[in-house]
């Protein structure tokens, strides 16, 4: 079994739309651009140490007081492509989350009443002048929502090990995919699964994702990264992960009208997760 902390949880995947730079209005177009080029760019485990360390403080920072301005920027065909963290913005997202995900003593002991109550207060300040905003990155901890993996394709799989011990490289999976090809599967599976299935959590989860996709610039790329799970899998399982192989297959057997090859694909995934979520509540 992988080694955890019941303390520290960056045990988080991300789903994350990389927009053209021609997607940004100016000003914005012009700061990201010079970003771009700067060679000392943070990395995700930068992200990640600064979300960790406002938590230190007594009381916690739950909420950055300013918005970051940092970004993860990829560059494909020549393109620079950008995704902005909005840390301050996801912040403030995340903690309307918090009460289904832990019960009231523990959220209380984590972050004070007081201080929750200060952060919606700020946000809600904020949205009323930013009704439009969204973010381009989503976080899932001890888990890969199902519906994420729909968007993606077994061929688009990276995987690469981790590098030799002592080297502080952790092993990485992910996926990208045009953003054309991410919403042309959104559409296809939940005709799907609308005709086989009545409605649920999946497809509602699907509904959403795809409705957020919507906001992005056609020319966008999708990239679901499983981030710190890495570290909650076994090297051995983590190789053999093809999870969005197994979400297509079956969705495409429910096409077909094979709920038993449907179901033996849906077994895999549930035994696959379950050992994951099982360790957010290990000594």
């Amino acid at each position: 079994m992988p080694k955890v902390s019941s303390v520290i949880v960056p045990y988080a995947a991300y789903l994350r739309v990389y927009e053209p730079l021609a997607a940004f209005p100016e000003p914005e177009r012009g700061h990201w651009a010079r970003y771009a080029r700067r060679p000392d760019r943070p990395t995700y485990q930068d992200e990640l140490r600064r979300s960790l360390a406002d938590l230190l403080p007594v009381p916690p920072v739950p909420v950055p007081v300013h918005e970051s301005p940092d970004a993860f920027v990829l560059e494909s065909d020549g393109v620079v492509h950008v995704c902005p963290w909005r840390t301050r913005l996801r912040g403030w997202q995340a903690l309307g989350e918090l009460a289904e995900e832990f019960p009231g003593p523990v959220l209380d002991a984590l972050l004070p009443p007081l201080v929750r109550h200060q952060a919606a207060q700020d946000y809600e300040r904020w949205l009323a002048g930013h009704p439009d905003a969204r973010p381009w990155i989503r976080t899932a901890t001890w888990q890969v929502p199902l519906n994420w993996f729909v968007l993606v394709s077994d061929a688009e799989r990276e995987y690469a090990e981790a590098a030799g011990e002592g080297s502080g490289r952790a092993p990485v999976l992910r996926y990208r995919t045009p953003m054309v090809q991410a919403r042309r599967r959104v559409a296809r599976a939940l005709r799907t699964l609308r005709s086989a299935v009545d409605e649920g959590p999946l497809v509602e989860g699907l509904l959403e994702v795809g409705r957020w996709l919507e906001e992005f610039h056609p020319r966008s790329l999708v990239e679901l990264d499983y981030g710190g799970l890495v570290h909650a899998l076994p090297a051995g399982e983590l190789a053999d992960d093809h999870s969005a192989a197994d979400v297509a297959e079956g969705i495409e057997a429910l096409r077909q009208g094979d709920g038993e090859g449907a179901a033996e694909a849906y077994t895999r995934l549930v035994e696959r997760w379950r050992s994951v979520r099982d360790l957010r509540s290990a000594n």
